[in-house]
């Protein structure tokens, strides 16, 4: 099925209901929530899908598995998305909580063959068994951790969202602090207690994980000295330190066909 409302065919008596979606660059697709676990997979673009609790960033061939139930916003930079919308029931191993994983070769093949389906495919067919061996891959995938917290406390989760909105290397504690009348070492006890870092280590990994869109458009160079790495060998240690992954395999890439 293809840009269809997921919601519309939740009902419908299958247990992978496959969906692809294209959407229109800078798309914001509200707080919203589905019933069925969700396999969200990104063949073009960068998304960015954020909970109460965190933002995980999913650029091409990446995916980002949401369990049932929970609330969620995505924004979207020139992408075109394919979706499994599965029954609980058939995914007990799924995560209580977002995870972002790297696609293989064999499961991006598989997910575009089954966009292509129908809602009322044949469980018994060649449909039925693509969706069984999709679930086999998923099962197998390996996370990647491009992802951030987020405190439960609003005045702190507001700090961090305008931050992430707009990261900046100058931003310091003090600032911080000030924006909530507080003193640093109060301020810094308290951001600790919420998200398990202290406030120089979050901004630091949401700096690098603001470099993923960028690395779309940009060397990494440009963005090494766009987000104040004095280096690109600088920038490219710290973001694998950061996320087991080398920036280099964030930037576009040709795709044959």
């Amino acid at each position: 099925m293809r840009n269809v409302a997921a919601d519309d065919f939740d009902e419908a008596p299958r247990v992978v209901l496959p969906v692809g979606t294209d959407y229109p660059d800078g798309f914001v697709l509200d707080w919203h929530s589905h019933r069925r676990a969700q396999f969200l997979h990104s063949v073009t673009g960068v998304m960015v899908v954020e909970t109460r609790d965190g933002t995980w960033t999913v650029p091409t061939d990446l995916a980002v598995l949401i369990p049932a139930g929970v609330q969620h916003l995505m924004r979207t930079r020139q992408v075109s998305t394919r979706s499994l919308y599965i029954e609980p029931h058939a995914v007990p191993w799924w995560p209580d909580h977002c995870i972002v994983v790297k696609v293989t070769p064999l499961l991006r093949e598989l997910l575009l063959v089954a966009a292509d389906f129908d809602a009322d495919y044949d469980p018994a067919g060649r449909e039925g068994a693509v969706t069984t061996l999709l679930l086999h891959e998923i099962a197998a995938l390996t996370p990647v951790a491009l992802h951030v917290a987020l405190p439960s406390a609003a005045d702190l989760g507001a700090l961090c969202r305008d931050y992430l909105t707009e990261p900046d290397v100058r931003i310091d504690n003090a600032q911080w602090a000030a924006r909530l009348n507080l003193s640093e070492r109060a301020f810094s006890r308290r951001f600790r207690a919420e998200t398990g870092v202290s406030p120089a280590a979050w901004r630091r990994r949401a700096r690098l994980l603001a470099a993923v869109p960028l690395l779309r458009d940009a060397t990494v160079a440009e963005v090494a000295g766009r987000l104040g790495y004095a280096t690109p060998a600088a920038f490219t240690a710290a973001f694998s330190a950061e996320f087991g992954i080398a920036p280099s395999r964030m930037t576009r890439t040709p795709r044959a066909g």
